[in-house]
């Protein structure tokens, strides 16, 4: 997608990437996580004993953010090492959380996870996060909640 700012120069967006970016960055255990590799790379262990994670769900969280591509992991003996994908991908974390958004007022609610996951469990996108813990759904599993059955029509006697 190519977008035009005005009085500038085109830009091209690719819109997957950056639906991949907001996935990852909607969970806030990502959101440190990926904070704490910017210090440099780390083994799961030790973002576990850091960010004060279960290791479980650090993993989860890692398999997220190989998914949707922001961090890739070494093979180090028998470990594995996590670091940014991309050294631009530090800068562009910096300037995002330096960013003072404008809110209307104090009323405004926050965003939130459930702007990404309809049903608070499962995004509608299997190649993304599915929840909070990195899980994604399995190929052909339901992504949505089940609608009920209409209500049967009244019988009159």
């Amino acid at each position: 997608m190519t977008s035009t700012a005005k009085n500038g120069p085109a830009v091209v967006v690719d819109a997957d990437a950056l639906e991949r970016v907001g996935v990852a960055l909607a969970d806030g255990t990502r959101r440190r996580m990926l904070l704490a590799l910017l210090e440099g790379p780390a083994f799961p262990a030790e973002l576990a004993d850091r960010l004060g994670l279960t290791r479980g769900n650090v993993s989860n969280h890692l398999a997220c953010l190989r998914g949707c591509g922001l961090v890739t992991a070494t093979p180090d003996g028998r470990r594995v090492r996590y670091r940014l994908a991309d050294p631009r991908l530090a800068h562009a974390l910096a300037d995002l959380a330096s960013l003072v958004l404008v809110v209307a007022n104090e009323n405004t609610p926050l965003c939130s996870d459930e702007a990404v996951c309809s049903d608070d469990t499962v995004c509608a996108d299997e190649a993304v996060c599915a929840d909070d813990t990195g899980r994604r759904p399995r190929t052909g599993q339901q992504t949505t909640p089940a609608a009920e059955p209409p209500p049967s029509p009244a019988v009159s006697p």
